[in-house]
């Protein structure tokens, strides 16, 4: 037990406040309280999006969820694949996943030291959500890892009355392959409830051999009486996807922009992670409930690489004699394994007086992480294959945290809100992968996160608010694997003041938010070698992401309503040492910046949106998205840049029953209609030689303007390409 023994003081609340309780009918946030906790509501001082379930669905046919939610205020996504399914990701604000806190019902998602999220360990958790929440900025305190540019709620599905049945099916373009069928018993007795969901989805992918092979199951069993609620959650997901991690060089991208350099065939990624959630929640009296939250996570896996020519002592082997000759060198295959458990409890409670609403809540959690890594066939070995283990490294990880929030109406329109969370970090791990030569190490971070804001309704149609918000976050696993405690960076800081107008009424919301984030010690990529000899993450002393952000939605008539928002954004680093490695030296060059763009910080980014209903079975839905152009380091170079780009998507619905089902819809979609060729991510390597001409054996290289060679690789999107989906209800 660390600094703070949560799991007491959670244990203890129900006894001193329980009292005479009121009988209450069964409302749908019962459900939810443990999710309200943390999330944003009308008159939270914050900028969200909040995603209701019908607006998840609707493009539902097989794409990951950063595609699903591509459309909302400043978020920019990415495929590996290039067509949506498999390894995907986006970010927000200029922000990476690493930095995005993700909850499931309010429980941690965000890898624990890696700290990003894998959207491809959950194929088709999108058909199991109710709900999704968006937080830009530092957002409300939340469980898990901090907000450094938005946080992501996702709420399950919740209590369905009446039983059900359907399936979802989709094929389209690069042989893409959805199927999985949802069940439901409703309310038995009013008192219990079961859904079942189990989906498979394959693709081909649109970069060569980029295939998935994507299976998940969802189950959850649901207790409900006047007072309380008690829901069980089981969800697994498979995947088995081919590597496509290296991008195209930049001289292939108009003749040849689906290549992937990877060519054995076994270079895949295994991966398979089962998600455990037992939730409880308790009305008290009308004026108080409390949630409880037990979790478990065991995930576990391994990436295949054919790698040629390798040292053999790189992989703790010995050179081999064969006759006279000695052999250094051999071509290998290797696993590198990832077998981790995450487990903790969350807890909340909620108390409601005339004027002063009360949050108290938090999370203690514990990850335990293996990684290691076998070499399973070797050209040069006495039997030619064998299973040799070359390094392991054992990390555990405790994230505890606390919170109290409080919203204060100071008049019949103006409230106060504060937020004041407490987290407590205590990570123990190994050196280095390869020679574990660093020994054990242990790193403890206490962090004080405060948010205050206020909210003024100036009418019934128009509100007010403004927030200052501070967040810490640490480094993520290999800033500290990868260094010695003399070059290891310091965790960062985030000061975040958002102001913001909302107008609502019966046919249009207006939403308008400012927001300003300083960054004390954000971690970047500058290129210098550490004393351990990696390319770790450095600290920078200042940088900002400032902008506005504009949200409109319009219903013209019955028929027509369309929608949109707009990020108008700068995103700079002060000043920052570039280090670029010197092949013929052995050493690196610096070179000094000054108020540069922070990479893949797009400074605008549009989305626009129109649904049009013909008659009660037929729609239509287009909708376009627009990103600026983005850099690919820190250094603001026009050679080192993804182009803008536009994509239009037109998707057509057709609403039919029958005898045999209740209803049915066919939905037919065709992304990226104007066929546009385009790049939504990248990665850059720089160095310096004038020994030889690497551009003579290595593709993707290229020799820049200022003499400096740039290794890099580019991850093109699919062209125009559709989706033939088919849902039945029965």
């Amino acid at each position: 037990m660390k600094k703070i023994n949560f799991l007491t003081i959670i244990l203890i609340i129900p006894t001193l406040l329980h009292a005479q309780l009121d009988s209450i009918t069964i409302k749908k946030n019962l459900a939810e309280v443990n999710v309200n906790a943390i999330k944003a509501s009308k008159n939270t001082p914050i900028a969200f999006t909040n995603v209701k379930k019908e607006e998840i669905q609707k493009s539902n046919l097989g794409q990951d969820l950063p595609t699903l939610i591509s459309l909302t205020p400043s978020i920019v996504t990415t495929s590996d694949a290039g067509a949506g399914i498999g390894y995907s990701g986006f970010r927000i604000r200029g922000t990476d996943p690493s930095r995005i806190n993700v909850t499931i019902n309010g429980i941690p998602l965000n890898d624990s030291e890696s700290q990003g999220v894998w959207w491809v360990n959950m194929p088709d958790f999108a058909s199991s959500l109710d709900n999704i929440q968006i937080q830009r900025g530092v957002g409300t305190s939340t469980n898990g890892a901090a907000a450094f540019g938005a946080s992501i709620n996702l709420k399950t599905i919740g209590i369905n009355k009446k039983a059900y049945a359907r399936t979802n099916n989709s094929i389209g373009s690069y042989n893409t392959l959805k199927n999985n069928v949802e069940l439901g018993t409703g309310l038995i007795k009013n008192n219990f409830s079961f859904d079942t969901r189990l989906s498979r989805i394959n693709s081909d992918g649109y970069i060569d051999r980029a295939s998935s092979d994507l299976k998940s199951l969802y189950l959850q069993g649901t207790f409900v009486d006047e007072t309380s609620v008690i829901k069980g959650i089981i969800f697994t997901g498979n995947e088995r996807t081919y590597q496509a991690w290296n991008g195209v060089p930049l001289i292939y991208l108009d003749t040849n922009r689906t290549f992937n350099s990877y060519t054995y065939e076994n270079e895949v990624d295994n991966y398979s992670q089962t998600h455990y959630q037992l939730h409880y929640t308790k009305n008290i009296n009308s004026k108080t409930n409390y949630s409880l939250a037990a979790h478990y996570t065991h995930g576990e896996g391994y990436y295949e690489q054919e790698k040629l020519d390798q040292n053999l002592t790189d992989y703790n082997l010995s050179n081999i004699i064969i006759g006279n000759d000695t052999i250094y060198n051999t071509d290998l295959i290797r696993r590198k394994w990832l077998n981790n458990d995450f487990g903790g409890v969350t807890y909340s409670l909620n108390h409601k007086m005339e004027k002063l609403d009360l949050i108290f809540g938090g999370a203690y959690n514990k990850y335990s992480g293996q990684h290691y890594g076998n070499v399973i066939w070797s050209e040069f070995a006495s039997n030619g294959n064998f299973e040799h283990e070359y390094y392991r490294n054992i990390a555990t990880k405790f994230d505890n945290n606390v919170f109290l929030k409080a919203s204060f109406m100071a008049s019949e329109n103006t409230s106060f809100f504060a937020d004041l969370q407490l987290r407590n970090i205590d990570y123990e791990f190994n050196g280095n992968d390869i020679s574990g030569n660093l020994g054990r190490q242990n790193v403890q971070l206490d962090f004080f996160n405060p948010k205050f804001g206020l909210t003024h309704q100036i009418n019934k149609n128009q509100i007010l608010y403004g927030s200052y918000s501070v967040a810490n976050k640490e480094p993520n696993r290999a800033d500290y694997v990868e260094s010695s405690p003399n070059s290891r960076p310091v965790h960062e800081t985030l000061y975040d003041t958002e102001f913001g107008y909302k107008y609502i009424d019966n046919w249009m919301i207006f939403n308008i938010n400012l927001f300003n984030m300083n960054y004390d010690n954000q971690l970047i990529k500058t290129g210098e070698i550490n004393d351990v000899g990696y390319f770790t993450s450095k600290n920078v002393e200042s940088s900002f992401r400032r902008g506005v952000e504009i949200e409109c939605a319009y219903e013209i008539s019955k028929k027509i309503n369309i929608s949109g928002n707009l990020t108008i954004s700068e995103n700079k680093v002060d000043s920052f040492n570039q280090f670029i490695d010197n092949w013929d030296t052995w050493g690196q060059e610096q070179i000094f910046h000054e108020s540069t763009d922070l990479a893949f910080s797009p400074k605008l980014i549009w989305a626009a949106q129109m649904n049009y209903k013909f008659n009660n079975r037929t729609s239509l839905l287009f909708n376009s998205k627009y990103v600026g152009e983005q850099f690919i380091d820190n250094t603001s170079s026009e050679e080192r840049k993804i182009d803008d780009y536009l994509l239009c998507n037109l998707q057509i619905d057709y609403m039919f029953n029958s005898f045999i089902f209740k209803n049915a819809k066919l939905s037919f979609l065709v992304n990226n209609l104007l066929n546009v060729e385009y790049v939504s991510n990248a990665w850059i390597y720089r160095y310096i030689t004038n020994s030889f001409d690497p551009r003579e054996s290595d593709d993707y290289t290229t020799l820049g303007s200022d003499g400096i060679y740039n290794m890099a690789g580019y991850f093109p999107q699919a062209k125009r390409n559709y989706l033939l989906g088919l849902s039945i209800d029965f």
